[in-house]
């Protein structure tokens, strides 16, 4: 087993390399990528003690099987596949295989479900429920107000920097996954929020670092503080859905197609390279939220 385990050590290296140079995904994502192929290798090199290029299409399959059978969401299962044949099409593009075991596998299928998502009036409690009269306080209130009203990635709010605010424009630049970047509308209140936050922060702790939010020792934020912040916020105002920083993503995409925005106009301003993500939202209702909405969001016309 030692052998093949060294084998797959050293191609999932260069599976990492090229993700990174070749594909430029972000860090986020090829850390996902790399458990789920951690995960797989272990179950194979325990089950049958072959090395990648010997990986069978039964192999493959019966991998997925034991994911069902414990329990995994459909979601996970079909992320599961689709790294696992990721993976060997790069093996196969490298020409260290002649055949993908994984090509013709289908993924589990999964209904077409909405999101949970927050009411304008429960955002509303959420950030009214923090107190204002602390660094601390402005900060978190910033950061909710951010999240929801301009739809963002938890990883693109940690890594929003000071040099991407452009008030005097009424635009946000934010870095996605790819390091592709996009313009986002800020609304009023929102900046009113950051600004109130940029007076009483504390200094980075790099004179080089100009990270918007910090903790309290002027370093960035992680996405599990970020977590724990929502998670404060929801108990202080009484709300028991499950709530989560892509709560405020998904309820940002919602409210705006309810409100009568475009999907392509949604589709970009939530940086989804395929608009067949952004299509999970349009199966709504038409009633509009334009006016409760204006006081959060900035629609671009």
């Amino acid at each position: 087993m030692a052998e093949h385990t060294k084998k797959w050590t050293e191609i999932s290296r260069r599976y990492r390399t090229y993700m990174r140079l070749e594909k430029h995904l972000s860090q986020n994502t090829i850390e996902s990528y790399m458990r789920d192929l951690a995960q797989f290798a272990h179950f194979i090199l325990r089950r049958y003690d072959v090395a990648p290029r010997n990986v069978e299409r039964q192999m493959v399959e019966n991998y997925m099987a034991w994911l069902f059978e414990r329990g995994r969401e459909k979601s996970s299962q079909a992320r599961n596949l689709s790294g696992i044949k990721s993976f060997f099409n790069f093996m196969l593009i490298n020409e260290m295989i002649d055949a993908s075991p994984a090509e013709l596998i289908e993924p589990p299928k999964a209904g077409r479900t909405l999101p949970d998502t927050l009411s304008v009036e429960e955002i509303d409690a959420m950030i009214g429920s923090i107190d204002t009269s602390t660094t601390k306080g402005l900060r978190d209130c910033a950061i909710l107000e951010v999240l929801y009203s301009c739809g963002l990635r938890v990883s693109e709010l940690c890594d929003l920097r000071i040099a991407d605010l452009f008030f005097g424009e009424g635009y946000i630049r934010i870095t996605g996954k790819g390091d592709k970047q996009r313009l986002v509308p800020v609304s009023a209140i929102a900046r009113n929020r950051i600004l109130l936050y940029m007076e009483q922060r504390s200094k980075p702790a790099r004179a080089s670092d100009d990270t918007l939010f910090l903790n309290n020792r002027g370093q960035k934020l992680t996405r599990v503080m970020i977590f724990t912040i929502i998670k404060q916020a929801a108990q202080r105002a009484n709300i028991e859905k499950k709530i989560s920083p892509h709560t405020f993503r998904h309820s940002f995409a919602t409210h705006l197609l309810k409100g009568g925005a475009n999907i392509r106009q949604v589709q970009e301003l939530l940086g989804h390279e395929n608009i067949l993500t952004t299509e999970i939202y349009t199966h709504l209702d038409s009633s509009h939220l334009r006016q409760t909405m204006d006081a959060h969001m900035q629609i671009p016309q």
